[in-house]
């Protein structure tokens, strides 16, 4: 299993597959699977029976996970992707980005 640097609310670029270089804030992880959930990327199309919940049913747009290994973080000052690193400040770890040296 491998680390997971990229949390939910990170800014994210998607870097491989179809929809390679388009941006979004993460929804959620999912730890097990390597997987990550990214606002308003990998739509996929659901068929739903009509229910109490929603009564009229029809076809519902949600979001689909993508493998972390294809999301690269976005740093927030420069714009551009940029790799994750571990440091200790003081008592407490924290993430900071390898290009511009910043705690995120």
């Amino acid at each position: 299993m491998m680390k997971i640097k990229i949390k939910s609310g990170d800014l994210v670029r998607v870097n491989a597959g179809d929809h390679k270089g388009q941006e979004g804030r993460v929804l959620r992880v999912i730890r097990d699977k390597n997987k990550a959930v990214v606002e308003g990327l990998n739509m996929v199309s659901k068929h739903t029976k009509p229910s109490a919940k929603s009564p009229q049913g029809g076809i519902v747009k949600k979001e689909a996970p993508i493998h972390i290994s294809n999301l690269a973080l976005v740093d927030s000052k420069t714009k551009e992707t940029t790799k994750v690193g571990f440091r200790m400040d003081g008592e407490t770890k924290v993430r900071f980005s390898k290009k511009s040296n910043q705690v995120i």
